[in-house]
């Protein structure tokens, strides 16, 4: 194990971090106060928060916060005073969201209390007609043998999370344009194994939408092949980085698949009954919305994915919280890095931020002398990576 680098903050300019702090989130604000008739009270507060993120300084909860105590153990008065930038981005890029959420009113008393303020773009996204052709994919892959159908789904909820393409129902991988590969690490031929029909398969969600319905499609096959006998599917207990799914979210996704035709509809009938007798369970646990990494788990998550026969991380803000915040070396081994996760574990992430490990050192060097540092932030990339437990 190489030296331990240092946590990831924003504060170099023209860094990845940094962009997503002086840019990202106060696109995102005016994008909220723009989304809604938000009475004045809310309007200024956005508009505090706006200023605040350009030019001040991180402030406090009010008193009568909810989870005012939580925060302060996840680190609040250690940072409070300090600049955005000058914190673990990971912790900076989550009391962003909470802000914004005290700022819309989503936990007041009132008329926007539980107003979700990014619901316009996951709805959009859900019901665009796209989704009716992604959907119908389905028919055909139903004829296809056991092992392409398992080998299509798995990467469809791989690549769903990458923004621009959706999910595609493709066992191959899509290319890149300079003859770099697209999955930078392929460990599937680990994964399925580990599902032998009986325990429980774990899913820790990412985003809502057209890319959580990839995941759905994931756990609907696990249960209707009986992978497994049972599947947690993980959520955000409130709205988060713009898209993160909760289970507002979660019952959208499966009324869209419902109320499609054929095969599609099947499958939200069948995820729907599951649910129902509890075969399917959700799970929007407060550390889900944590600023802190896995290694970090409170005692009963612990419990729950030590008990699981896999859980699967989904997306590229778990993996970073799954491996830690750094930026490793590449090579650094991804087994290392999860040693402290109490069951067997699968990543599944498009690389969409500077983390990454468990490459080879040819893998590599032929990434970045394609493309510099880009591959690592740019989407166009994916990675399945497993550890089982020993």
């Amino acid at each position: 194990m190489p030296d331990t680098p240092p946590v990831i903050l924003g504060d170099e300019p023209g860094s990845f971090p940094h962009g997503v702090l002086a840019e990202r989130h106060p696109a995102i604000i005016r994008q909220v106060r723009d989304a809604f008739p938000y009475d004045p009270e809310r309007r200024r507060a956005l508009d505090a928060l706006l200023d605040s993120c350009v030019k001040g300084v991180i402030e406090p909860l009010p008193e009568t916060a909810h989870d005012r105590e939580r925060w302060t153990a996840w680190g609040l008065d250690t940072h409070t005073g300090r600049s955005w930038f000058d914190v673990p981005w990971l912790w900076s890029e989550s009391y962003f969201y909470r802000r914004l959420l005290d700022a819309v009113g989503y936990f007041t008393p009132g008329p926007w209390q539980g107003i979700d303020p990014f619901r316009p773009a996951k709805l959009a996204e859900l019901d665009a007609p796209e989704t009716d052709a992604e959907l119908a994919a389905l028919d055909d892959l139903e004829t296809r043998p056991a092992a392409e159908r398992a080998t299509a789904l798995l990467h469809g909820s791989l690549w769903g999370n990458r923004a621009d393409l959706g999910f595609r129902l493709s066992a191959e991988a899509p290319g890149t344009t300079d003859g770099t590969p697209a999955l930078v690490v392929d460990d599937s031929d680990a994964l399925w194994p580990l599902l032998t029909g009986t325990g429980t398969l774990c899913l820790i969600a990412d985003n809502a939408g057209r890319e959580l319905v990839p995941d759905l499609l994931l756990v609907d096959h696990v249960l209707t092949r009986r992978l497994a006998e049972r599947a947690v599917l993980y959520v955000k207990p409130y709205p988060y980085y713009v898209s993160d799914a909760t289970p507002a979210d979660v019952i959208d996704a499966l009324r869209r698949l419902r109320a499609a035709p054929g095969a599609a509809a099947d499958c939200g009938r069948r995820l729907w009954d599951a649910l129902a007798d509890g075969r399917l369970a959700l799970r929007a646990h407060p550390f889900a919305a944590a600023p802190l990494p896995f290694g970090e788990l409170p005692a009963d998550l612990r419990a729950e994915f030590a008990a699981a026969t896999l859980t699967v991380v989904k997306g590229d803000l778990n993996y970073r919280r799954l491996v830690g915040d750094r930026r490793w070396p590449p090579t650094t081994p991804f087994t290392g890095l999860t040693a402290h996760f109490p069951g067997p574990v699968a990543a599944l992430r498009t690389l969409k931020s500077d983390v990454i490990c468990g490459l080879d050192a040819q893998t590599e060097a032929a990434l970045t002398a394609a493309e510099g540092q880009r591959w690592r932030t740019s989407g166009t990339h994916a990675l399945i990576q497993v550890r089982a437990w020993s």
